[in-house]
């Protein structure tokens, strides 16, 4: 859909998003520290444990194809299957992880500490919001 700016920017966000945890698995430590996924992660990353990797990995590939969903959904790509299921998923797991994570960084922010949980969710409620607003203007085509 031209003009679909909001379904863009969601892909643009996501793809920033995966390329910052790719980072992590490529530069290591340190990039999980600056990032604040938090002391254990930063430790198992020093102590070249597979777990980083695979939970960064993993992390990677959802954001991978939910950038992909993003820019299929502003018609920059062709359609991908289950759009109208996936679309407004995405969104919902976006806003419901980003006010999830306020709570958690008032109450428990364990681990991944304070600043973890706000800047994360502060992502993920943007995030959640262009891909609202994206998806609601391309429903009709979907």
């Amino acid at each position: 859909m031209e003009g679909n700016n909001g379904l863009l920017l969601a892909a643009m966000g996501t793809a920033l998003a995966a390329a910052l945890h790719v980072g992590c698995i490529v530069f290591g430590p340190a990039w999980y520290d600056a990032l604040g996924a938090g002391e254990r992660m930063v430790r198992w990353s020093r102590e070249r444990r597979w777990r980083p990797t695979l939970i960064t990995g993993a992390t990677t590939l959802v954001l991978v194809i939910w950038a992909l969903y993003a820019l299929a959904g502003a018609g920059m790509l062709p359609a991908l299957p289950a759009a109208r299921f996936i679309l407004p998923a995405i969104t919902a797991l976006l806003l419901l992880r980003g006010v999830a994570g306020l709570v958690i960084a008032g109450f428990r922010p364990g681990y991944n500490g304070v600043r973890f949980w706000i800047i994360s969710s502060a992502a993920c409620l943007m995030l959640g919001g262009l891909y609202l607003a994206g998806t609601l203007q391309a429903w009709p085509r979907l």
